[in-house]
C-alpha cells in the first residue's frame, strides 16, 4: 500500500474556476458566451500546466507521455467517435493514467485528451469547453483513488478502478446534460430548465430530463468503461507504473534525509536542467566505494 498524498491546492482552484463555468447558468440570465467558456477552459489548462512544470512534478519526459496518451485518444475517437451507445474508448486510458499518476496529472491528461480528439475529429463547439473540464475531473478522480493504490497492481486495484468508472460514466454524462438543460432546453414546458425557479424544482426537473434522454446513454459508457478496466486494466496499469518507475527516482542523503525535494507521490521526476543526480557511487579496482578504508 502507498502512503496517501494529498490533493495538490492549484488543482483545488482549476475544479473551483470549472465549477463556475457549470454553475454560471443558474446565477446570471443566460450561459457565457462560447469564447468566454473556451478562453478559461484553455487558461486554466495552460495555469495547471505551468504549475506542474514549476513544482517539477512535468518534467519533459512526462509531457511526453501525456502527449502520447492523449494522441492515442485522439487516434481511438477518429475511428469511432461515438463508440457504442455512449461508450467511448477515450476514457478507460484517462482513468488508468490518473490512477496510476495522480489527480493533477490525471486531469491533465483527460483534458489534453479531450482537445486533442476534438481537434482530429472536427469537434470543436461550444461544447468543448464542458467535455475538458469533465474528462479532466474523470481522470483526477482516478487519480484521487489511486492515492492509495498497490505498489504492484492487483485485483483490488481492478475493482476501485471499476467502481470509479462506473461513478465517473454517470457524472460526466449529468454534468454535460447540466450544460445541454441550461442552454438548448431553457424555458421548456415539461422538464427544462426555468430561471428562478426553486432548488426542488429544478432538481426534479433536471431528474426527468436525464432520466427521459441520458440514462440509457451514459449506462452504455459506465458498462463499457468499468468492462475495459476488468479486461485490460491489469496490464496498463502494470505497463503504466513500469514507465513512472522509470521517469521517477529518490535521493537520499547518508543521514537518511531527502538530497531532493520529492513530487506529491514521493518521487522526483527526471527534469533536463535540474542538476540531479541519481547514478550510484562507482567503485574502485579494488571493489571499494571511493573513501571507504579496507577492513
Amino acid at each position: 500500500m502507498r502512503p496517501a498524498a494529498v490533493v495538490p491546492m492549484t488543482l483545488v482552484v482549476v475544479s473551483i474556476l470549472g465549477a463556475a463555468l457549470f454553475i454560471w447558468p443558474f446565477a446570471v440570465s443566460s450561459a457565457p458566451a462560447p469564447v468566454v467558456a473556451l478562453t478559461l477552459a484553455l487558461g486554466t489548462l495552460a495555469a495547471l500546466a505551468a504549475v506542474e512544470t514549476a513544482m517539477r512534478r512535468l518534467d519533459a519526459r512526462r509531457f511526453a507521455l501525456l502527449a502520447a496518451i492523449a494522441g492515442i485518444d485522439a487516434a481511438l475517437r477518429l475511428v469511432l467517435v461515438t463508440g457504442a451507445g455512449g461508450f467511448s474508448p477515450i476514457f478507460f486510458l484517462i482513468l488508468a493514467t490518473g490512477y496510476v499518476y495522480g489527480p493533477s496529472f490525471g486531469f491533465l491528461c483527460g483534458a489534453t485528451s479531450l482537445l486533442a480528439s476534438a481537434v482530429a475529429t472536427g469537434g470543436i463547439g461550444p461544447w468543448l469547453p464542458y467535455e475538458m473540464f469533465g474528462c479532466g475531473w474523470t481522470g483526477a478522480a482516478a487519480g484521487i483513488a489511486g492515492l492509495r493504490r498497490s505498489s504492484t497492481p492487483g485485483m483490488r486495484d481492478i475493482a476501485v478502478l471499476a467502481v470509479v468508472s462506473v461513478v465517473a460514466g454517470y457524472a460526466y454524462g449529468a454534468l454535460l446534460d447540466v450544460w445541454d438543460w441550461t442552454t438548448f432546453y431553457r424555458g421548456s414546458p415539461s422538464f427544462g430548465f426555468l430561471p428562478g425557479a426553486g432548488t426542488g424544482v429544478l432538481l426534479q426537473r433536471f431528474g426527468r430530463f436525464y432520466l427521459a434522454t441520458s440514462v440509457v446513454w451514459d449506462s452504455f459508457r459506465a458498462a463499457g468503461d468499468a468492462l475495459a478496466v476488468i479486461v485490460l486494466g491489469l496490464p496498463v496499469l502494470a505497463a503504466l507504473a513500469r514507465v513512472k518507475s522509470r521517469l521517477t527516482f529518490t535521493v537520499s542523503s547518508p543521514g537518511g534525509g531527502d538530497g531532493a525535494r520529492p513530487s506529491s507521490d514521493g518521487a522526483v521526476p527526471w527534469a533536463s536542467g535540474a542538476g540531479l543526480a541519481a547514478q550510484p557511487p562507482t567503485p574502485t579496482r579494488s571493489g571499494l566505494l571511493p573513501g571507504s578504508g579496507s577492513q
